[in-house]
């Protein structure tokens, strides 16, 4: 999956938190969302705040999928409201390879 398509796919799931998201979708989307932020910010603050607003529920889907892909809940991502130790622990979770075949929340996702 490259830049693109995993964008694609995150916005077409913009709110489904059902199914499973293999790490490239995830990581992809994470740094579209991070450049995006970014180089908004150089343009306007509010304009910065609007993309993130935007983009923090397909933000939420995608983590609670990438977490489903190890055969975990997707409330693990409240662990974001845990300063440095919940960061470290989702960034470790995060990067696991997915479960090879299939797991409670379906099938493995297709590439």
């Amino acid at each position: 999956m490259n830049f693109t398509d995993a964008v694609k796919v995150c916005f077409t799931k913009y709110a489904d938190f059902s199914g499973r998201a293999k790490r490239p979708e995830f990581w992809w989307f994470v740094l579209f969302c991070f450049l995006g932020s970014a180089l908004l910010e150089f343009v306007a603050s509010s304009i910065s705040w609007i993309f993130t607003l935007a983009t923090l529920l397909p933000s939420l889907a995608v983590g609670a999928r990438r977490l489903h892909d190890i055969n975990k809940t997707g409330w693990l991502q409240l662990l974001w409201l845990i300063p440095v130790l919940g960061w470290i622990y989702l960034i470790y979770l995060a990067v696991q390879p997915g479960d090879a075949g299939d797991n409670q929340y379906g099938q493995p996702p297709a590439n």
